[in-house]
């Protein structure tokens, strides 16, 4: 590969980086002090858009991972700057839990189900039959189909859940009206988060466990990518995908002197 220019910024993703079902990734702790105190801007991401950015750095702190809330960026934060850059002030039926609804609040826009600009479909664990058939409805009458990440399955202590693609899925085949997903693998949400942070790409790495959502929204948005193997990808599923990785690491741990 053509050699790239020093990181000067960081990107990582949450679940399978840093933590795994609620403890924290050995190597985590200090991969985190250690960007603090180097002053390099970072982002912690999640596709996960049930948690406000406060919720989420409040969760962290508790599994001793220090956080700030400016620098947490979750898939409905990208959702809402994508709405507010298209049509700002706008109205939307919202499915979802707390850190989507939020997020929509703080850029000025009403939540209805009469009319709206906009379905929004984000990660719940009380999906309802109900708000489901409201919202096949409402695209079918106008309303434009947005998604705050395409995750078909989520983790939980059981076992894997339906999660947000899954239910789009669901609402397309009612609807014949295909969704935009605002989250990874889309760059957009990396490029929002670079921009929030005042960083560059060029000059940016992204962390992630995921070939499909982590490392091809990095390669994308054209920043250094490195797959850890503490989450849902191993080193045999690598193969599988028409791209690659700019380097592969047993985990977090491992770039702790890269910083």
């Amino acid at each position: 590969m053509a050699e790239r220019k020093p990181i000067e910024s960081w990107l990582t993703d949450m679940d399978g980086v840093l933590i795994h079902e609620g403890v924290p990734i050995p190597g985590a702790d200090s991969f985190i002090k250690k960007l603090r105190e180097s002053g390099k801007p970072f982002l912690v991401l999640t596709n996960n858009s049930i948690y406000t950015a406060r919720d989420l750095q409040a969760r962290l702190t508790r599994m001793g991972l220090e956080v700030p809330v400016e620098n947490i960026w979750t898939s409905a934060l990208a959702t809402a700057k994508f709405l507010d850059d298209q049509r700002p002030g706008g109205t939307a039926y919202v499915i979802g839990e707390a850190g989507l609804t939020t997020a929509l609040h703080d850029i000025g826009y009403v939540l209805t189900d009469h009319d709206p600009d906009y379905v929004v479909l984000g990660e719940t664990r009380t999906y309802s039959f109900e708000a489901m058939t409201k919202a096949v409805r409402l695209i079918n009458d106008g309303a434009r189909f947005i998604c705050t990440n395409p995750d078909e399955t989520g983790p939980s202590t059981e076992g894997p859940l339906p999660a947000t693609g899954a239910v789009a899925a669901l609402i397309t085949k009612a609807t014949g009206k295909k969704p935009y997903f605002a989250g990874k693998p889309n760059p957009l949400m990396m490029r929002t988060g670079l921009n929030a942070i005042g960083a560059h790409s060029e000059t940016s790495a992204m962390i992630g466990d995921r070939m499909d959502t982590d490392v091809l929204a990095g390669l994308e948005a054209g920043m250094e990518t490195f797959l850890v193997l503490t989450g849902l990808t191993s080193r045999a599923d690598i193969d599988q995908y028409p791209f690659r990785p700019s380097k592969v690491v047993d985990s977090i741990a491992d770039l702790v002197d890269r910083v």
